[in-house]
């Protein structure tokens, strides 16, 4: 994990986006938003891993050899906007073959791509390519109660203490509770 790397809000996706006008980096942005992949997960999907009977799956599976660690696949629902995202792009594509890599670049050059569209908005802190799964990981943990087990399986994670590096806790929040007490 990269350290310090902070999530991104709801209004700066809404910037990125803006900013990524190609198809293929509009499209890892959203995957990577909507699933929680880690970039290397993001670029080791390949068009079995994304296309079922001929359209895009309801869910996408990285393979145990691609994850960190290496200990076990994830399988994620997808999000009807990364669905959405991903039939556009595959119509773009030249070849459908099932070996083919979705993203086909090193983990450097999507950090490029990234980074190149976080500068454009003048996104301010630690904006890096760790940031996209940090989002997810902040609104799962939002919508599951705030439950730190049920985001520790969302994320693929080991422990819940893993977990608890992704989320940004409200200091005024904390606070409050303790002056409440």
């Amino acid at each position: 994990m990269q350290s310090g790397s902070r999530p991104l809000t709801d209004q700066e996706i809404e910037l990125v986006l803006i900013q990524l006008t190609n198809i293929r980096d509009r499209t890892l942005f959203l995957v990577g938003v909507k699933t929680g992949f880690r970039v290397s997960e993001l670029i080791s999907l390949r068009i079995e891993n994304i296309v079922q009977y001929g359209e895009v799956a309801s869910q996408v599976t990285v393979n145990r050899a691609n994850m960190k660690g290496k200990k076990s696949s994830r399988t994620v629902p997808l999000h009807p906007k990364a669905k959405q995202a991903l039939q556009e792009y595959l119509n773009t594509l030249s070849t459908m073959e099932p070996k083919t890599r979705l993203f086909p670049f090193t983990r450097q050059h999507c950090h490029r791509i990234l980074k190149g569209a976080f500068n454009k908005c003048k996104l301010e802190g630690k904006v890096t390519t760790h940031s996209l799964r940090k989002h997810f990981a902040s609104k799962v943990h939002k919508a599951l109660g705030e439950n730190i087990f049920k985001t520790q399986q969302a994320l693929g994670h080991a422990s819940p203490s893993s977990t608890v590096h992704y989320l940004s806790f409200d200091q005024a929040e904390i606070s409050e509770a303790i002056l409440g007490t």
